[in-house]
């Protein structure tokens, strides 16, 4: 808390009068830093997208977010205030669950995704999947935030889902959307 205060040009006690102590400063800056960039993302399901053109957009915003991820600071908070990390473990895993879930029911809806597939399953293997690939040392920082890895994925992702309508339009519009991913 010196370090902090000394860098603020404030006095501990006026932090103090803001935050009960360390771990709740650290708390706070989580959460608004999850709210700053969930805010972003739900920006994105208020445009008028359709379900293949949001995902697409969202994919993008995460892709540039994920270049400024700094895993030291997710091991540190996971090493050093372990209750706080699963709480906002959850609140993650919650906003993309349902992001992908109303993502997958859009496009349902709208005939762009397979009617028949579960939703719910779906949107738990996505989290699943985006959290495994954080969470290891197989791919490098580099490699996670390529054009390369993040055209992968989103094409692996997309095929999946797709119906043939939605395949149609998704490969009659290629150019375009590759045209905004570089």
């Amino acid at each position: 808390m010196d370090d902090v205060a000394s860098q603020l040009g404030i006095s501990k006690k006026t932090i103090y009068e803001f935050f009960n102590d360390k771990e709740d400063l650290v708390k706070q800056v989580l959460l608004f830093e999850h709210n700053d960039r969930y805010g972003i993302l739900n920006a994105i399901e208020n445009k008028e997208f359709n379900a293949i053109e949001a995902l697409l957009e969202v994919y993008k915003t995460i892709n540039a977010m994920l270049r400024e991820y700094n895993p030291s600071m997710e091991h540190d908070i996971r090493k050093y205030y372990p209750t706080l990390f699963v709480k906002i473990r959850e609140i993650r895993r919650k906003c993309m669950f349902e992001s992908v879930y109303h993502n997958l029911n859009q496009g349902k809806k709208e005939g762009l995704y397979r009617r028949e597939l579960n939703s719910k399953i779906i949107a738990k293997l996505h989290v699943f999947r985006t959290e495994s690939a954080l969470d290891n040392d197989m791919f490098t920082q580099e490699e996670l935030t390529s054009f390369k890895m993040f055209h992968e994925i989103f094409v692996y992702h997309l095929y999946g889902i797709l119906s043939q309508e939605g395949r149609v339009f998704f490969e009659s519009n290629f150019d375009k959307f590759k045209a905004t991913l570089s």
